[in-house]
């Protein structure tokens, strides 16, 4: 079977690094384009790291980027010129952001997730169903918690789940999004979606939704233990993408959510 050719940006932050390591155990892919915004020397696995340029992404068949929204629109413009598929797990992306991004996928194959773990996909697939169920007379909110170097927050996850609620009561997700804290050991309940981020330690990823009557409280969460489960999850997006046209996909389509 022909290997796909892979760029992956970012290549030397913490998602970078481990989507270097799954690559190495998975016989699907070959890297063959390493990138960073800032200038380097290095080399990585014999191949020297470039800036993102069409020269870098001329020879790849899909491009991974886990990298930060500017980043994210140097690479879609030039993938977009080349015709080369994108997977994305970018977050911190604005409304504005997220329509671009949109129209990009009208000439290109484009999957985008704020979580690329297969349970957290799941989990939004049930707290969907949960909001739709319960109905008008629960209120919801969010917390997450992830490791002291993540700047964004909510994270892309959170919002992943924030946006799952709005599906379920048929509203806009920006119409239902509340109050942000950070760092809380409480937050309340509100009429809109209330987000609280833990920043601390080592951690990879939780996440908790949780829906409460005032007379009863229902819990879906999630706990990361691995970071190859996004690395994983992110080259079986790029396996799946191979096969797709131009347009803009989500875990959801890869595990064929209704």
């Amino acid at each position: 079977m022909k290997k796909i050719n892979l760029a992956i940006t970012g290549c030397m932050g913490r998602m970078g690094q481990q989507i270097i390591k799954s690559v190495k155990k998975d016989k699907s892919f070959k890297i063959i384009s390493l990138t960073e915004n800032r200038k380097t020397s290095k080399k990585i696995n014999g191949i020297k790291i470039s800036s993102n340029t069409a020269e870098a992404f001329k020879k790849t068949d899909l491009i991974i980027d886990f990298t930060i929204p500017k980043c994210t629109f140097q690479v879609l413009k030039i993938a977009s010129k080349l015709k080369k598929r994108v997977v994305i797990g970018t977050t911190g992306f604005t409304k504005k952001e997220e329509i671009l991004i949109k129209n990009y996928s009208k000439k290109i194959p484009i999957l985008k997730a704020g979580n690329m773990s297969l349970g957290i996909n799941l989990l939004m697939y049930l707290t969907e169903i949960a909001s739709s169920s319960l109905g008008k007379n629960f209120l919801s909110k969010i917390s997450e918690t992830h490791h002291r170097h993540k700047k964004d927050y909510p994270s892309g996850t959170a919002l992943m789940l924030g946006k799952g609620i709005a599906v379920g009561k048929n509203k806009n997700f920006y119409t239902l999004l509340g109050k942000k804290y950070l760092n809380k050991k409480t937050f309340p309940y509100g009429g809109k979606i209330n987000f609280n981020s833990i920043r601390k330690a080592e951690i990879i990823g939780e996440h908790e939704v949780k829906f409460s009557s005032g007379k009863e409280i229902i819990t879906l969460n999630h706990e990361a233990f691995d970071r190859a489960l996004y690395s994983e999850g992110a080259l079986t997006a790029s396996r799946w993408l191979m096969t797709k046209k131009a347009g803009l996909y989500s875990m959801r389509d890869l595990m064929n959510f209704k």
